[in-house]
């Protein structure tokens, strides 16, 4: 059969009625029909382990890595890129500092990269309305060798808080053997100690399966090694990510990495397939490009707000029993892919309504039965399906294979 031309549609639908954690499907691939409620288990929805008033949608901002003097002042224009370019209104509120930012022999601002100070630019960040995030490692190095926060929490913690910081990536570098779930939860307890409400980020690469435990100590994790430029690259990473679906929601959520959208390193059709899925997907959207010097093609993919809106969708955006569906074409040559109704949990019978995200139009408006479309090669369609036929179900997320 050759490349899976129709290997993967995956599926989002909330009702309005339920809000809380999103979980996986347990599809019946038979073609025999079922009732959406029999389908997918829905028993831990509504579990909100992380109470810190974070993450009700998942974090959207910029990363910075400040790897010369001249990032100081990338951020502040980072900043003022995001406000100019109407991005902050989307969403994307956060500033974030990735390594290299402080001294190489103690925890403050290297004078040469920071010369102001971390507090002046929160300062600056918070007077434009956006938040700023700050890097460490819960190791006793950074992954670029500078002093890590492993057993200097509490110090730390005030540090960051006295600084006006919003938000922590909290990585996993020189971390002496010692096991995750007792190197995080420490620096859980001291941001809370501050008093500030200061988004916790937990980087640990997805070594010892965070799905499973950091629910309880973060309020998003990363469930895979970092993304790198490539098709290749991206789509390993949604697999990867994929399989925890069922333990991310509000308060704390899976995170694939960030956005490599506008780098150069894929095609426009693979740039929008990658911002599609990670937005289906409930990941983080935290560009990872120049903000200041975004390509058309690259601002519209970050802007598209139909697609934004189900990734910060919490009831609302996706209520009456409205699906998110991507039509996925991972191989090289043009296709056509069908999703069936079994397959999404609907009765045979039911009319669909169909919202093409990407082409802001409804592309139909009483599908029965099916829906069929053509995906060019490393591409996807994404899409609101929305049933004129009220049928009962909960929140659920997930891929479904073919």
């Amino acid at each position: 059969m050759g490349c899976m031309l129709t290997a993967i549609l995956y599926v989002y639908v909330v009702s309005v009625a339920v809000s809380g954690r999103v979980l996986p499907l347990h599809p019946y691939l038979n073609g025999e029909e079922k009732p959406i409620s029999n389908i997918f288990d829905t028993s831990n929805y509504g579990i909100l382990q992380l109470n810190n008033g974070l993450a009700r949608t998942p974090q959207m901002g910029s990363s910075v890595v400040p790897q010369n003097h001249t990032k100081y002042f990338w951020c502040f224009l980072t900043a003022d890129a995001l406000i100019s370019t109407g991005l902050a209104k989307l969403g994307y509120t956060y500033v974030n500092i990735d390594d290299c930012w402080s001294d190489l022999g103690q925890l403050v601002p290297d004078s040469k990269t920071f010369p102001s100070g971390i507090n002046h630019l929160a300062d600056y960040v918070h007077s434009k309305g956006l938040k700023l995030g700050i890097y460490s490692d819960a190791g006793a190095f950074t992954c670029q060798v500078r002093p890590g926060s492993l057993f200097h929490e509490s110090d730390d913690a005030e540090r960051f808080a006295s600084w006006g910081v919003d938000y922590l990536k909290y990585d996993n570098c020189f971390n002496l053997g010692i096991e995750p779930e007792k190197r995080y939860p420490p620096m859980r307890d001291a941001l809370n100690a501050t008093g500030r409400s200061i988004f916790y980020s937990i980087c640990e690469w997805g070594v010892h399966d965070p799905a499973l435990w950091a629910g309880k100590v973060g309020n998003s994790w990363r469930t895979t090694d970092d993304i790198k430029d490539s098709w290749a690259s991206m789509t390993t990473i949604a697999d990867l990510n994929d399989k925890w679906a069922a333990y991310a929601g509000p308060g704390g959520w899976n995170d694939p990495d960030m956005l490599e959208v506008g780098n150069g390193g894929m095609t426009y059709q693979e740039y929008r397939a990658h911002f599609s899925i990670w937005a289906l997907m409930k990941a983080p959207l935290l560009i990872g490009c120049d903000v200041r010097n975004m390509t058309a093609e690259t601002y519209e993919i970050l802007s598209n707000e139909e697609v934004i809106s189900v990734n910060q969708g919490l009831g609302g955006p996706l209520s009456g029993q409205r699906l998110a569906v991507i039509l996925w074409n991972r191989c090289s040559k043009t296709g056509s892919i069908t999703a069936k109704w079994s397959a999404l949990g609907l009765e045979s019978s039911i009319s669909v309504s169909i919202r093409d995200l990407w082409k802001h139009e409804y592309v139909s408006q009483d599908s029965v039965g099916s829906f069929s479309a053509g995906v060019a090669a490393h591409a996807c369609e994404m899409y609101i399906f929305t049933p004129l036929t009220e049928t009962k179900s909960e929140s659920w997320m997930t891929n479904v294979r073919f």
